[in-house]
Formats: structure tokens, C-alpha cells, sequence
């Protein structure tokens, strides 16, 4: 993962529906938008469902490139992400501050194969380990530049 070039992703306002953006990353592409209910047309996944989809391909690509290193019996892997907001207290007691709601994602992963107990506890340390997994937990840090262009 780490030889792979930096892409520039870009999103642009389609000019079709209130919310709809096309997003670009190297050669490919794809759309997002949001919900009916937000007033989108629900023509492609939210933001926030592309960084659980991030986190969940993330997490099953660092597991199958662990596991193939090890030369282990791992036969297939799935990930399923949810995410919510909730009080901080349902993820970690230990940083309560009686504030306000984050976003919590929980992996749900399932794994085949004739693994033993020291390879699952092992491959489930390596899943904490994913670099998006690390992005939205809070390792990173936001830059923002802003351009404006008067007409």
C-alpha cells in the first residue's frame, strides 16, 4: 500500500441534483451524493459511506497482505462497516467528557480458514493496524487552502 503513487481525489459538483458530485482518483472514478431524505437524489453513496467503505476494503486488503506474508490459511475475508454518532462513553470510558457525539464505525470482520487462536488474535491486532483504520481514529492531521475566483 505504501508504494502506491499519491493521487490527487477531486470532487466536483456535477450540475445535476443539489448534492451530486463526481469524484476522480488517478484513473478512476465514481459518484456521491446524499439521501432523498437530505434533500439529494440518492445517486451514489454518502461521504461518510465512502469512508466506511475506505475503512472496510482498508482493513480486508491489510489482512489478506499480512496473512499472505505469513503464508497462513486464510481463505476469504469480508468486512462489514457501520457507523453511527453516539456519545463518546459508548466507544471509550476512558475519554468521556461528557460532550459531544462522535462518530463511532464498527467493523464487523469475518474470516475463513483453518486458522489457530494465536493466528485470529493476531490478524484482529493487524486490523486496528490499517491506515485508514489509524486516518479516522485520529492519527492525522487536516490542511485546508481555499481558492476563490471572482467572476
Amino acid at each position: 500500500m505504501a508504494d502506491h503513487p499519491h493521487n490527487t481525489i477531486s470532487a466536483r459538483e456535477t450540475g445535476n441534483g443539489v448534492y451530486q458530485n463526481d469524484i476522480t482518483i488517478g484513473a478512476h472514478s465514481l459518484r456521491a451524493d446524499e439521501p432523498r431524505s437530505l434533500g439529494g437524489d440518492d445517486s451514489g453513496p454518502t461521504p461518510m459511506e465512502l469512508a466506511g467503505a475506505a475503512l472496510a476494503a482498508c482493513t480486508s486488503i491489510t489482512l489478506r497482505m499480512y496473512a499472505n506474508r505469513k503464508k497462513w490459511p486464510l481463505r476469504t475475508i469480508s468486512v462489514d462497516v457501520t457507523h453511527k454518532k453516539g456519545p463518546r462513553e459508548v466507544c471509550d470510558e476512558e475519554h468521556h467528557d461528557g460532550a459531544a457525539l462522535i462518530d463511532i464505525f464498527t467493523k464487523s470482520i469475518h474470516l475463513t480458514g483453518p486458522l489457530d487462536d494465536a493466528q485470529k488474535e493476531r490478524l484482529l491486532q493487524i486490523s486496528k493496524k490499517c491506515p485508514v483504520h489509524k486516518a479516522l481514529a485520529g492519527n492525522s492531521c487536516m490542511r485546508t487552502d481555499l481558492k476563490v475566483d471572482a467572476e
